[in-house]
């Protein structure tokens, strides 16, 4: 008996082995969740960080037909791939139907096909940051640069990648350390932050010709920029982290490349939906703050998004459904194990939470 049982246990991990070798198997896990279909998405993606050097990039999954919750996907689907999704997911966006994830320390995009998450292929680009699509080509920024704090850090790039091929058109050197991104038909905006060189940030938004893929210019905003969004009126929303409370955070909104507007508010998030952009903060003190702005006015709303009282230890990613206005809102608790997915109604109250993978960043809804 005891040698049959040595057997099984040997077989199993043979199995569990025989496309991955050295390394520790995620499996996927499945959970119900109390979602409400109303048609307005399919489901919902979501891209767990992992901490930087564990290799434990995880993609989740949640159908608002059956309410499944599926952790790990993207292992399950794709046991061939050695090292699975890889070390340290950044940016997950779909375009088409495909679905793309941005692997920050492996240095490359994923490319899966959006419904069955099974993988495409990769584009190698080094310490790639945020990706952003226009006409069939796909627009990532990068570090380039090894991860680490360095004076002397190199500036950063902006790659184009054809979309059907996967490989690397052109690339433009852009400022240190470039963030987010929008690209329109003629130009594409990059928020550089200059973080590797802290204290000395950079300062700019490079403005990149997108038919020549050529910097034209850089427009001066604030110290260490994040975020960046295009809302309805062209106009641009861009986040400054500031500098550990020595100088403070705040939001910036340009138009026509020159600064129109500053807000004085403490974010670390923010999304768009219609003319409504929220956002949350959370202070050196660890209060936490989740507000809404009118971006036609640029008026604070007298309103929070959460109005029950639910706490969150860390918020970190956000998605707001652009139909029914629900909330899609992370928590990374300690940033080293499980994090939590919650939704909140239009009306800012609780509807479900469940368990992600661990640091839970971007999340993306999968329309119908």
């Amino acid at each position: 008996m005891y040698f049959r049982y040595c057997i099984l246990i040997v077989f199993s991990v043979l199995c569990l082995t025989a496309c991955r070798t050295d390394e520790v198997i995620y499996p996927s896990e499945v959970e119900s969740v109390a979602v409400t279909d109303d048609g307005s998405a399919m489901g919902l993606y979501l891209l767990n960080e992992g901490n930087m050097g564990s290799n434990k990039a995880t993609i989740d999954y949640l159908s608002f037909g059956d309410g499944t919750y599926t952790r790990n996907l993207y292992g399950e689907r794709n046991p061939q791939v050695v090292k699975e999704l890889g070390d340290v997911g950044n940016d997950l966006q779909i375009y088409g139907n495909r679905l793309y994830a941005v692997i920050n320390c492996s240095h490359k995009v994923e490319v899966m096909d959006l419904h069955s998450c099974k993988r495409i292929g990769q584009v190698d680009i080094p310490n790639c940051r945020y990706i952003q699509f226009y006409e069939d080509k796909a627009y990532v920024s990068a570090y380039v640069g090894p991860v680490g704090i360095d004076p002397n850090a190199q500036q950063g790039a902006v790659y184009e990648v054809d979309t059907a091929t996967l490989r690397i058109d052109r690339k433009v050197t852009v400022g240190y350390q470039p963030e987010q991104l929008v690209v329109t038909k003629d130009y594409i905006y990059v928020a550089n932050s200059g973080g590797y060189r802290a204290p000395d940030y950079d300062s700019t938004v490079s403005v990149i010709n997108r038919l020549s893929m050529k910097q034209v210019r850089k427009l001066p905003v604030a110290i260490n920029l994040s975020q960046l969004h295009q809302d309805r009126y062209g106009q641009l929303w861009v986040v400054s982290r500031g500098d550990n409370g020595r100088e403070p955070a705040k939001l910036f909104v340009l138009k026509d490349e020159q600064v129109i507007d500053t807000l004085d508010i403490q974010c670390r998030n923010i999304c768009m939906a219609g003319d409504s952009l929220y956002y949350f903060g959370m202070a050196l003190s660890g209060e936490k703050t989740y507000g809404i702005i009118n971006v036609r006015t640029h008026e604070v709303l007298p309103m929070e998004w959460i109005t029950d009282g639910t706490e969150l230890q860390v918020p970190y990613g956000l998605l707001v459904n652009p139909i029914n206005k629900d909330v899609y809102v992370t928590d990374a608790k300690n940033y080293v194990s499980s994090g939590l997915l919650l939704c909140f109604s239009a009306k800012g109250e609780l509807r479900w939470k469940v368990r992600t993978g661990d640091i839970p960043a971007c999340m993306c809804l999968v329309a119908r």
